[in-house]
Order: C-alpha cells, then structure tokens, then sequence
C-alpha cells in the first residue's frame, strides 16, 4: 500500500506551492556519552570529532531530501547529550571551550544551531550542572550556534526552586553579556519543566538517555495551510475547525515522517519522531496568532483567546497522532512572541499582556517563549515568572518552558530586534512586567513538592 494517494499528492504539492508548507527543521541528534574524559582540552577535541564524524553528511542528505520530495526543508540542526553529564569528569571551573567546540562543529556542519549545551537540575545540582549554569552567560556570548536549556521541573519530582531563583540571574548575566546584540543570547537560553528527550525544536533539543546512538527528529509546521484551509470555510461552527484542522495536520505529519525517514536513510542513523507543532515565523500568512483571529477573535489575546488555543492544539495532536506511531517532542501549537507575526501585532497594540500569554500556556505546546521585558527587570521577577510557568507544567503534565529577554537599556513599548540567524529570533514590543516585588518568595528557595497526581506507581 503506497503512503499517498494521487490525490493527496496533488493536494501536497498545492501546500507546497500555495500554502507555504514546510519542513521547519531536521534535527540529527548525537550522543556524545562516549566523549566523556577529564580532561577540559581532550572532551573539546572528541566532542568536536564525534560531532562531525556522525553529522558531517547532514546537510547533502537534507539537500538530497528536500529535491526528492520538493518539501523545502528551513532548518538543519544539531542536539547533543546535556553537556552537564559529558563534561562531568572535568575539573575545569569553565564549560565555556566546551560551547566554542560545539560551535565550531555546528559551523564546519553547516547546521543553523545545536542545542544541548544543557542541564537536568528539576530535583536538585551535580557540581557539573552548577558549572554549566555559571558558564551559560559567557558561553551564549562567545558562540553563534549554541542553544542552551535547564530543566528545573518536572511532574514527578516539582520544582527546584534553587534553581528557579539561580536561573534569573543567569538571565540576567546573559542579557548583559550579549547588549550589544540585544540580548540575543537569551533568545538561546529556556527555562523547563518537564523537558521531553527528543525534541526537535531550540533552544530545548537534547539527545536523551533512551535515545538511540544518533537519530532523525523532524519538526514540521504549517501554520499557514491550516490558515488557508480556515480561510476557505466560512461560517462554519467550531467542530467543523477542529475536524478541518485535524485533517490539515494528518496530512502535513504524513509528509513530515515521509522526508524524515529519507533523511535518515541517507544518513544512516534511526529515525526518531515527528513534532506536529505549528511553528510560526514573521513571514505574513504564517502565524498562529491569525488563526486564532480567523476563528472569530478580533485580536489574539482578547477575550477567549486561550478557548481558541485549546481547540487548535486539541486538533493538531489528534490529527497527527492518526497520521504516525512516532508522534513525540511538543507537538500542539507554539506561541513564540517575537517570532509569530500577529503575537508581535497584538503586543504592540496592547492587546496580548503578560498574564494572557500565561494563561495560554496553560493549552499550548511549551511555554512564555520569546518574551521581551524591560532591562531593569530585577532577577527576581524573571525567576518569579519562571516559578509561575513552571507550576503549570508540573500541576497540568505537561511540558513548558519560558524563554525571557531583559534588554538593558530598552523599556515597555520599545521596540527590539535580535540580529541575525536568518530572522529566526524575530522582533517585537518590550512587554511591561508587575512592579509588585517577588524577591522575598523567591528567596526562600527549597523545593516545591510534586503534586499528588505525581503518584501513578
């Protein structure tokens, strides 16, 4: 039985053409357990050659791909080990040479990014992972390529709060590191809970410890087909959207896993898993926010904005999951405000606020993603905002994240731009944050328990 019908590859080929279908990203990740050595130069050197051992074919096997199927492919990407278990053995006070091998191996890839120069910390810290969380600012600073993520949270174990309450003076050490490019390493920096193992996405992808020695994970989008096709249906009720959105996303999974299985044929590594998230971009025509408006809001983050989020990311995972067996990473609906067209719009205009986009991530597919605040906001607050999100994902099982800009010098209503990186970070209105101090909470530190439906044994 062949994987598409006539039909539906006439269909394929009108979202390509027409609707600006996408692969939005091949992630290869790499297991790097094996470059483990005390010492500092020696990981540098095996991390560098392993990487470019297993990747160096990445590029000409996506090219091959992409000509194959004529689906374009917008981004090649590399995840390793979390950083903090590889370099445990090293005595070195500084992960930063570490990041520069990692960078010079993306760019001698050819890759747009590599995430993984990361910590698991949601019940507590190794001294690795406190180094690695010491060595984010400089790190972020000195590379061009590396991601960097902390998990602080998880379901099962609740909130380190330790860690919350470091993470916004990484933060802030980071903006300052990176002011002369707008803070731009944070916009390589998140925050989770809950951080999946296969995640195709940045800053967040990570080769996990149930992984494969390297594996194909495929991030797929289509905001902007699942616009048109709305476009197309007029007054039709809200179970008539979910159905339409659904098999909208039926049919852009079974092209995602069509070109993420060729891919990694080509390269000779496992294929993973298929990310159904819709993954927007300031292109006009290519935002989640619009959908939202298309369904009867008449701006995103007015009065049931979050109801509408839920159907949409309801419907995109039902979809999806019919469509393939390896349905993993986030998959549901992102909502990154810098890089979402009508999220930049709505801020703008004051419509969309802090406290909305929280609410919305209670139903979407990560987190407070690509936030612009204003530089003078105190660590405590960043931390205090991430011990919000965070409290989301553990009580709701699910995984968020907050990926937060403090650019100095900039203040609510300005206007910010993250240079660089092909547009991807985007651009966008510094959001206001409360004034009301959190310090005194934050400061207490400790962990907050998991939740009582964390026990499922």
């Amino acid at each position: 039985m062949t994987l598409f019908s006539s039909d539906e590859v006439l269909e394929t080929i009108r979202m390509i053409e027409m609707e600006g279908l996408d692969i939005r990203t091949v992630t290869l990740a790499v297991s790097l357990q094996d470059c483990a050595d005390p010492g500092l130069g020696d990981v540098c050197r095996k991390i560098e050659r392993k990487i470019l051992s297993v990747a160096r074919g990445l590029i000409e096997a996506c090219e091959e791909a992409q000509s194959l199927y004529g689906v374009p492919i917008i981004n090649r990407r590399l995840a390793v080990t979390p950083i903090s278990i590889v370099a445990a053995p090293v005595s070195a006070p500084s992960y930063v040479p570490i990041a520069q091998a990692m960078d010079e191996a993306a760019r001698k890839v050819g890759v747009d990014f590599i995430g993984g120069f990361s910590a698991l910390a949601h019940k507590g810290f190794t001294p690795s992972a406190l180094r690695l969380l010491e060595s984010i600012p400089e790190a972020l600073a000195a590379t061009d390529y590396v991601m960097s993520a902390v998990n602080v949270a998880s379901t099962r174990t609740g909130i380190n709060m330790d860690a919350v309450a470091r993470m916004g003076h990484v933060i802030q050490k980071t903006a300052e590191s990176t002011v002369d490019r707008s803070a731009v390493g944070c916009a390589r920096l998140a925050t989770f809970a809950n951080l999946p193992e296969d995640v195709p996405f940045m800053p967040g992808a990570i080769h996990g410890f149930g992984q494969p020695e390297a594996v194909i994970n495929i991030g797929v989008s289509g905001p902007g087909v699942v616009r048109s096709r709305l476009e197309k249906l007029g007054d039709a009720d809200l179970g008539q959207i979910s159905e339409e959105i659904k098999r909208t996303s039926f049919k852009i999974a079974r092209v995602g896993e069509l070109v993420g299985r060729e891919v990694s044929r080509l390269l000779g590594v496992d294929f993973g898993i298929v990310d159904l998230s819709l993954a927007p971009t300031t292109a006009v025509g290519d935002s989640v926010a619009h959908i939202l408006k298309l369904m009867g809001l008449e701006q995103c983050g007015t009065h049931g904005t979050t109801a509408a989020l839920a159907l949409l990311t309801d419907a995109v995972k039902k979809g999806g999951a019919m469509a393939s067996s390896y349905v993993g990473g986030f998959s549901g609906a992102f909502i990154p405000v810098s890089e979402d067209a009508g999220m930049i719009e709505a801020v703008a205009q004051g419509a969309l606020t802090l406290d909305k986009l929280e609410a919305m991530t209670s139903v979407c597919a990560v987190g407070l993603d690509m936030i612009i605040v204003p530089g003078d906001t105190p660590p405590e607050t960043l931390s205090a905002i991430i011990a919000d999100e965070m409290a989301i994902g553990v009580i709701n099982h699910k995984t968020t994240s907050v990926r937060i800009a403090p650019v100095p010098g900039k203040h609510p209503g300005d206007w910010v731009r993250f240079e660089g990186h092909k547009g991807l970070l985007g651009e966008g209105s510094v959001m206001p944050v409360h004034r009301e101090s959190s310090a005194a909470f934050i400061q207490r530190r400790g962990r907050i328990p998991a939740p009582i439906t964390s026990l499922k044994n």
